[in-house]
């Protein structure tokens, strides 16, 4: 944890928010200035294009070295911290931070791993990522995970010590406060997680007939855990199996938060395809999506739009997550046929408002009632990209808390 430093300075906001908006960060920049700070420890994606990577990345691993030279940092041993973080939707979120053991995670398309990925990962965006972490003596997250505890057992009666920090996060994002958890209270957490993870009670909550159980599932920062997970892979190829068990690299951390919690609201991420011939829209939606239904039970609708014309269609038979990939896929098969550019749209009324234009046409996909989260990954696997978007920009993590990794 910081402790010669301005808190309200030294977090910022997850790398890869405003990625399309340098100025934002421009201005964090300029509100920085030489205090120390998390921005200096990482890379905005937003300046991805503009920067040179290895410079930068570079710089980065140096500072990160001068700060724990410098005595920016104190210790805080063998805890969890108990978050709370008021949201600009109004609720309060709760979570805690702590490890995550990367041997029990695996984000491949085809993983029975309990830590299990949501959303399907973009290889191509971990490289990048991993030439930071190679280097780094110190990792701090962005990462939100959930745990599906309806009952709210491990959050429900927390023994908390010391207030660790008590602030406001800059540009509008909330209030936060951490405290600490520890010795017997960690433990208690430590077994309730345990219960969860039980076969009788797994088999009891999801009726798994076989398949395998989701215990965590990411929520936020999928590629910042992939990356921890692909850099650990190639480390302990060099290690003894002795040096493995107790290695920092073999850890994540991250935030667990409850998905049951009030403030965890699932968003829809609708498709328009721009540019493309759209005569016969309709027709071709409807038999692609009768041939591409499924044998369960749930109706899933997607409002099909285009120009003043729309129509909802029932999509029978299908998780939700099969839904959103057979959406994905018609779009992908339409542009191949019509020609067109596809773009991924988070609000109702722009999604409705972008098809109506002249040579578009839109798939509003269903809200996912977050109680389908767990069920559907563990019934149809990992969702595709650009499934479901939890909360505005400014709700996503800010970084805060670092660890040791060398």
């Amino acid at each position: 944890m910081p402790e010669k430093a301005d808190y309200r300075l030294w977090s910022v906001i997850a790398c890869d928010q405003y990625s399309s908006q340098p100025e934002y960060w421009d201005a964090v920049d300029k509100k920085v200035g030489d205090a120390p700070s998390t921005l200096r420890l990482m890379l905005p994606e937003a300046y991805l294009e503009s920067r040179d990577t290895a410079a930068e990345t570079e710089k980065i691993n140096r500072t990160m070295e001068e700060y724990l030279a410098d005595g920016v940092f104190k210790t805080v041993e063998n805890s969890f911290i108990y978050v709370e973080r008021e949201l600009t939707v109004g609720e309060t979120r709760r979570g805690l931070v702590g490890l995550i053991d990367l041997e029990e995670y695996d984000y491949s398309a085809d993983s029975v791993s309990p830590v299990h990925a949501t959303e399907g990962t973009v290889e191509s965006r971990l490289p990048a990522r991993v030439k930071v972490r190679e280097g780094a003596c110190l990792e701090l997250p962005h990462i939100v995970v959930f745990i599906d505890d309806p009952e709210n057992i491990v959050f429900g009666d927390l023994d908390c010590g010391e207030t660790l920090y008590d602030f406001e996060l800059m540009d509008g994002g909330g209030h936060i406060v951490g405290k600490r958890i520890y010795g017997k209270a960690a433990e208690r957490i430590m077994s309730d997680m345990d219960m969860l993870s039980r076969p009788e009670y797994l088999e009891k909550r999801y009726k798994l007939s076989g398949k395998a159980p989701v215990i965590i599932a990411m929520g936020d920062g999928n590629h910042s855990l992939a990356t921890a997970k692909l850099c650990w892979e190639q480390l302990k190829k060099t290690l003894s199996p002795e040096e493995r068990d107790g290695h920092p690299a073999r850890y994540g951390l991250a935030e667990l938060v409850n998905i049951h919690d009030k403030s965890v609201v699932f968003e829809p991420i609708h498709r328009v395809i721009f540019e493309t011939d759209t005569e016969g829209f309709f027709d071709e939606a409807k038999k692609y999506f009768s041939e591409h239904s499924g044998d369960g039970k749930n109706t899933h609708t997607i409002k099909l739009r285009c120009g003043v014309a729309g129509e909802d269609l029932g999509l029978v038979g299908h998780t939700i997550g099969d839904a959103i990939a057979t959406a994905q896929n018609f779009c992908l098969a339409y542009m191949k046929k019509h020609g067109g550019r596809l773009d991924y749209i988070h609000d109702d009324d722009t999604a409705e408002k972008m098809s109506a234009e002249s040579g578009c046409a839109g798939l509003l996909l269903p809200p996912m009632d977050k109680n389908e989260l767990f069920p559907s990954i563990m019934e149809s696997g990992v969702f595709p990209a650009k499934s479901f978007s939890i909360g505005p920009a400014r709700d996503k993590r800010y970084y805060l808390e670092c660890r040791r990794i060398k």
